[in-house]
């Protein structure tokens, strides 16, 4: 997973780090913010099914898992949806996971 591309050839099928958005969600109870973010397949594979096995997999990866941060605590982390689409001169396939992450300091 790449949070910006390096220089050089990249692998045929990789992850990017994407676009996020954070809302504070603090109450009475304490300190806390709302994540949107999204996480990219992209892949230079003929067609979309080795995009969608890589999408189904990062879903499935975050689905219950414990991350630690390096602050606060994770509350939920929920897939939300996915647009596959191709993009550029050369046609690759672009897969766009959009999550919802909820996160409280500690």
């Amino acid at each position: 997973m790449y949070d910006a591309l390096p220089a050089g050839d990249l692998p045929a099928t990789y992850l990017v780090l994407g676009a996020e958005t954070a809302l504070d969600r603090s109450d009475g109870s304490g300190t806390g913010a709302e994540h949107r973010l999204i996480i990219s397949v992209v892949s230079q594979a003929a067609g979309f099914a080795e995009a969608k096995a890589v999408a189904a997999a990062v879903c499935d990866a975050l689905q219950g898992a414990d991350l630690t941060l390096s602050r606060g605590r994770l509350v939920f982390l929920n897939f939300q949806r996915a647009v596959a689409k191709r993009v550029g001169s050369d046609n690759q396939r672009r897969i766009d996971l959009r999550f919802h992450a909820r996160v409280e300091d500690d």
